[in-house]
């Protein structure tokens, strides 16, 4: 009985947008291994604007700690290491939420891990059809990637991504009153969240659509607070957009910028009425406390894949002749895909959801 296992590894890689699509199946995890310690098994941070899934997962009991690894590593004593730690701490159980890195990557965890002696594994994409994102004809899309973590979890249930207690990152008391404190600037004004920050070239918007989008929405909207949220390094960018903002008679302008742990940020885009932003962490975090996202995306993923998940989102996505790419630095196509959306493109969807 599921019940009875005591010591559960889950394995996900990835930073913040990619630990936050999986809460459905963390959440899955913990429903179905109540009784169990669950520690996970994730990459250092490849990018300095990326953090680590402890940040995002700490005090919410989905998982109690973490072992990690160097992606790409071939170095037998770093992989002797990692194999040692896990034997030692004997897990029963696998829950496995890889991304799609393709079959024989997967077969090759599917070795490790029972080499490290774990009998049950559960998710483990070694087929095509839980390596890809099925087509949904309902939709007429492809299936978000957090349904496709679930779906190779079928085994320990519903997943229930429709449920918003899926996306439950579990705020703390201390971590809301955090944020209270931080928009006090605001005092009761309604609060449009904005981040203009990607690590990926290929993703970025540009700072003149920034303050050129901020500038029409001040005009618009007149009786709102502003605030900015991303890592340190994005705060002059975002005090860029924002001129264009206080240029045109907005509101208050709170900078969060560098100030906030991901999860005291979540608490904060939790009082906005909307989230602007492009396809990042950010963004997703304002997903899972269900905030209204209006969200730029390049083309460089499949549409949809990465979207925040719920109907009440407004994502900006021109398919370009070649999207689905991946590149994330863009030279040859100049980033077409995303510097051919228009401001008022991006305004009409702000419009939709702030009326």
């Amino acid at each position: 009985m599921p019940s009875s296992t005591k010591r559960v590894l889950i394995y996900r890689l990835g930073s913040l947008g990619d630990t936050l699509v999986a809460l459905p199946a963390l959440h899955l995890a913990a429903r179905a291994f109540p009784n169990a310690e669950r520690r996970m098994l994730t990459n250092f941070p490849v990018n300095v604007k990326a953090p680590p899934a402890a940040a995002i997962l700490e005090n919410s009991g989905l998982v109690h700690g973490y072992y990690r690894y160097a992606v790409g590593t071939r170095s037998p004593l770093e992989l002797l290491a990692l194999w040692w730690q896990i034997v030692r701490w004997r897990p029963e159980v696998l829950v496995y939420i890889g991304g799609a890195r393709g079959v024989e990557s997967a077969r090759r965890d599917e070795k490790f891990f029972r080499l490290c002696g774990i009998r049950r594994l559960i998710g483990i994409s070694v087929t095509e059809d839980m390596q890809k994102n099925r087509w949904q004809e309902s939709e007429q899309a492809l299936e978000p990637e957090g349904e496709r973590l679930a779906r190779n979890l079928a085994e320990l249930g519903d997943a229930r991504l429709d449920d918003s207690e899926s996306w439950d990152l579990r705020l703390t008391a201390e971590e809301k009153a955090t944020a209270v404190e931080v928009l006090r600037p605001a005092g009761e004004l309604p609060i449009v969240a904005v981040s203009v920050g990607t690590k990926v070239q290929s993703k970025d918007w540009g700072r003149d659509n920034w303050r050129a989008l901020l500038a029409k929405v001040a005009t618009l909207y007149p009786g709102h607070a502003l605030t900015l949220s991303g890592s340190p390094p994005e705060s002059e960018g975002s005090e860029f957009a924002a001129d264009g903002w206080r240029e045109a008679g907005g509101g208050p302008v709170i900078n969060l910028c560098g100030k906030l742990t991901p999860r005291e940020s979540a608490a904060a885009f939790a009082h906005a009425r909307l989230f602007i932003g492009h396809d990042s962490g950010p963004m997703h975090l304002a997903a899972a406390v269900q905030t209204p996202c209006v969200a730029i995306f390049a083309a460089r993923n499949k549409p949809r894949v990465w979207f925040p998940y719920g109907k009440e989102h407004r994502v900006v996505y021109h398919q370009t002749d070649c999207w689905g790419c991946g590149l994330e630095t863009c030279i040859v196509e100049q980033k077409k895909c995303i510097t051919s959306i228009s401001v008022d493109e991006v305004l009409a969807e702000v419009r939709a959801l702030l009326g």
